[in-house]
């Protein structure tokens, strides 16, 4: 090829190239669309947890709150001899940190979904193997690890919003509650925590460790109708390292009573009354208040 030729071929292909870059120059790239601000909704059932420590044994619910909106709950929205998820969107779940009896049952420590069957005169409160599941579309009975028959308490006041509470309690028991519009329907949830806490206390007592529970492990065993030898001893001893506690002083004369020796429990709360009136403050006011109780009750 001779040379004018190749000069000629490489014009060629510089106009082409130039032309191309030229055309790509004067198409303008596609901009992208911008994206929608989020918007955040109100929940129709806003999400809730509940935690609550009873005795030793920690329990927390997760559950929706639907609200009554003027409408029939029981009977209506919420029809009667079906399994209802208790509460709105996922079936309500409860976790027990310790193994409980429930309505009388035991149950292992562990996550549980709640559901129930509500009925105008009589509930069934369920625990079943499988928490975690939407709605109650899924809920399978063989999963079941407990139901209780429950009658429901009519309430003098209507309440709006799905409730679930954990009250009345104890060291050893407490009562679930679900309540909405003017239903409750409660049911007994009990824990032992006796052998465990008097295992604990005992190997305490038998440690070469300073600082024992004295005043606290002799209120145990007055409170729990345990050794109350051992609980004057002990009241004894945290007495002796602080001579001036009136209320420990309060509590040895509810150990001497419960014992049955009334002059020594008498005597007991007249030295704690005189301890608490020395107390700067006022703040042996209330020991005082409670000896006076005990004395009047023991004449």
């Amino acid at each position: 090829m001779n040379s004018s030729r190749r000069a000629s071929l490489f014009t060629l292909s510089t106009l082409i190239l130039v032309s191309g870059l030229c055309a790509q120059s004067a198409t303008p790239a596609a901009t992208p669309k911008p994206q929608a601000p989020k918007v955040e909704f109100p929940a129709a059932s806003p999400a809730a947890t509940l935690k609550q420590r009873v005795g030793l044994t920690d329990i927390e619910i997760v559950y929706s709150r639907p609200s009554v909106k003027g409408r029939t709950v029981f009977g209506g929205l919420v029809a009667y001899g079906e399994v209802w998820r208790t509460g709105a969107n996922n079936a309500t779940r409860v976790t027990f940190s310790t193994p409980v009896k429930f309505g009388g049952t035991e149950v292992p420590a562990g996550a549980y979904g709640l559901f129930s069957i509500p009925g105008a005169t009589e509930w069934t409160v369920i625990l079943n193997k499988a928490p975690g599941q939407w709605g109650a579309y899924k809920y399978d009975e063989a999963q079941d690890v407990v139901r209780v028959k429950v009658k429901p308490v009519t309430l003098a006041e209507p309440v709006e919003t799905f409730t679930i509470d954990v009250n009345d309690i104890r060291d050893e028991s407490a009562t679930l509650n679900l309540v909405w519009q003017k239903t409750r329907v409660p049911v007994k949830v009990e824990f032992d925590i006796t052998a465990t806490v008097v295992a604990q206390i005992e190997a305490a007592m038998a440690s070469d460790g300073e600082k024992k529970p004295y005043a606290q492990a002799a209120t145990f065993y007055l409170d729990h109708n345990l050794d109350l030898t051992k609980a004057r001893t002990w009241m004894d001893a945290a007495l002796a390292a602080q001579p001036d506690a009136f209320y420990y002083m309060y509590h040895k004369a509810r150990i001497l009573a419960k014992m049955g020796d009334k002059a020594a429990a008498i005597a007991a709360a007249k030295q704690s009354i005189e301890l608490a009136a020395k107390a700067p403050g006022g703040a042996g006011a209330e020991y005082t208040r409670l000896n006076n109780e005990l004395i009047a009750s023991l004449k």
